[in-house]
């Protein structure tokens, strides 16, 4: 399978909301925008469904600088990355090797989460799942990828870059074997409008490496919930851009 294209996503308005999601790790599309109903409508009204365990003794807010991140561009995404933290290895379009600190957890649950995607095709998402999403969800969220891809590309798939970005996080908990925090990524909407989606993620500390614990149901939709702005939220310096 190769890239899905986004202009097999419906209309213009469906494909600005399923972009926007991207970044945060909303990966179902399909069960975000069905029939007359949007995915930010779908949003307010789903469950938020926690892809994380219980672990005690979590720090909430562990101290992070920022300071020296860089931003490289990943099919119109731009991820932040860092010499120290990682990833370490970007070979194939994935990426792996994260430092066991509250930046190296930090920069996996962005990386994993845009990758474990449909829209990049199997070359990317699949392994992504494989090596680098644990829990007793994975089978689910490889199925669900696996469908989406299936019912929006295009007989001749034309790669088409997402118009997305990651503006901030925010701290649910931290030890240095669990993770778990909110991102947001923001997005065009209707009339030159702002549309911003958090999404809920947890990691890991596995062999060596961060893993992203697989979410609920099938897909990272339902621990998603639009935000109104980043209030509360840890802003990326420049916002990501």
């Amino acid at each position: 399978m190769g890239p899905l294209n986004l202009r097999g996503m419906g209309s213009p308005k469906t494909r600005r909301v399923a972009v926007v999601a991207l970044a945060g790790g909303v990966l179902v599309y399909a069960a975000l925008h069905t029939g007359g109903c949007t995915a930010t409508d779908r949003m307010r009204s789903a469950p938020i469904r926690l892809p994380v365990q219980p672990v005690s003794q979590l720090q909430p807010a562990p101290t992070l600088s920022l300071d020296g991140l860089i931003w490289d561009d990943y099919q119109g995404v731009r991820l932040p990355r860092s010499a120290e933290e990682g990833p370490h290895d970007t070979r194939n379009g994935l990426a792996l090797g994260f430092s066991r600190t509250p930046r190296g957890a930090l920069l996996a649950a962005i990386h994993i989460s845009v990758r474990a995607n449909a829209l990049w095709g199997s070359g990317v998402s699949e392994p992504t799942i494989n090596e680098q999403v644990v829990g007793p969800g994975v089978d689910a969220l490889l199925a669900s990828t696996r469908s989406v891809y299936d019912q929006q590309r295009e007989p001749a798939p034309v790669p088409e870059r997402a118009s997305v970005v990651i503006e901030g996080f925010r701290w649910l908990g931290y030890t240095p074997d669990t993770a778990n925090l909110d991102l947001v990524s923001a997005g065009p909407g209707d009339s030159d409008s702002t549309v911003r989606a958090a999404t809920r993620i947890g990691v890991q500390w596995r062999e060596g490496d961060w893993r992203a614990v697989a979410p609920l149901g099938g897909g990272w939709g339902g621990s998603a919930y639009p935000v109104e702005s980043l209030d509360g939220f840890i802003r990326f310096p420049q916002g990501g851009r």
